[in-house]
């Protein structure tokens, strides 16, 4: 039996799918390509396509023996989706429609859902657990919650268990060197500030500086990306031990601001990273740190590479090797 993982090929699925192949899973990805890289890809079987497209979607479950549904696929940038709103409900929540019915149809019943910590806006308490309210403060939050509950309603009406994982910042890149982070627009602040040092971008801007934070800047939890990758295969464990459905939050408790974390990069490449501080971008949270320790608990999650100076480091080895990022 196989793991589909969706949206395969982009940066947290890329090392979700080698997770799985360290542990010797069989594995299927569908990816269009528009964010995502076939060089990611260290293993199994890749189709090229779109989840709302019902014929391409019946063959790849047809062709496939495929047990659990690892759900990467969706737009991801806060800003675009403040713009663009139809854009991500017409892909994030639409898509995601379109992947239970299929999974409906060919009896499919489990899946893992790649959330997100802004379905909490923003947050009443540091850090933030699993019962906090959920408003969220942008469009592409608001899908992401939107898709939660679309998947609640699966359960119950097709017994489809879901297990959805709530992370904000992940950042690293792979031990074997092979896979790290390349988005084009890049908008993520670890590879940005990196960028940075590597002369690709004459500064770093500083969305605000006025935030309700000891700094000024915004603070948040960082988690390497092989960590986060972990989680989704110990949620793929949970679901077919035949648990019930369930949210967790994936954190290390701990917040960076924006400003430490360029400190950080400062120190461990060496190089001076000029920094610009610019006007707030809309739907950004002054705080969003998360509790992990349900996770903990009852996934057995540990993450081991939890200090954000070896995080940046592992992040900074692989755009020193691949300084122009993917090839293909």
């Amino acid at each position: 039996m196989a793991v589909l993982v969706t949206g395969g090929a982009g940066y947290i699925g890329s090392h979700t799918a080698a997770a799985l192949l360290e542990r010797g899973e069989e594995i299927v990805v569908i990816d269009n390509l528009q964010q995502g890289h076939r060089e990611a890809l260290l293993g199994g079987k890749l189709y090229v396509g779109d989840l709302r497209d019902a014929e391409f979607m019946d063959t790849v479950f047809k062709e496939n023996k495929i047990d659990a549904v690892i759900h990467f696929a969706a737009n991801s940038l806060v800003g675009e989706s403040m713009k663009l709103p139809g854009k991500y409900y017409h892909n994030n929540v639409y898509g995601t429609l379109c992947l239970l019915e299929k999974m409906n149809e060919h009896g499919v019943g489990k899946i893992v859902f790649s959330s997100t910590a802004a379905t909490y806006g923003e947050p009443e308490n540091i850090p933030i657990d699993e019962y906090d309210r959920t408003l969220p403060t942008n469009a592409y939050g608001e899908t992401k919650l939107a898709m939660e509950k679309m998947m609640k309603w699966f359960d119950v009406a097709h017994g489809i268990k879901y297990i959805s994982l709530r992370y904000f910042n992940a950042a690293g890149a792979h031990a074997s060197g092979r896979i790290g982070e390349d988005h084009d627009p890049e908008t993520h602040l670890v590879p940005i500030v990196l960028e940075t040092a590597l002369g690709k971008r004459p500064h770093i801007s500083i969305f605000g500086d006025d935030y309700d934070t000891a700094d000024g800047t915004c603070i948040r939890d960082y988690i390497h990306v092989s960590d986060l990758a972990d989680a989704h295969v110990l949620a793929v464990d949970r679901l077919r031990t035949g648990a019930d459905s369930a949210i967790y939050n994936l954190g290390n408790g701990q917040g960076f601001s924006v400003k430490e974390v360029i400190e950080i990069a400062r120190e461990v490449t060496g190089k001076e990273i000029p920094a610009v501080v610019e006007p707030r971008r809309a739907g950004d949270p002054a705080v969003l740190v998360a509790s992990s320790e349900r996770a903990r608990k009852e996934l057995g999650w540990n993450p081991s590479r939890n200090k954000l100076e070896d995080i940046i480091k592992s992040a900074w080895a692989w755009h020193v090797a691949h300084p122009n990022g993917y090839e293909d």
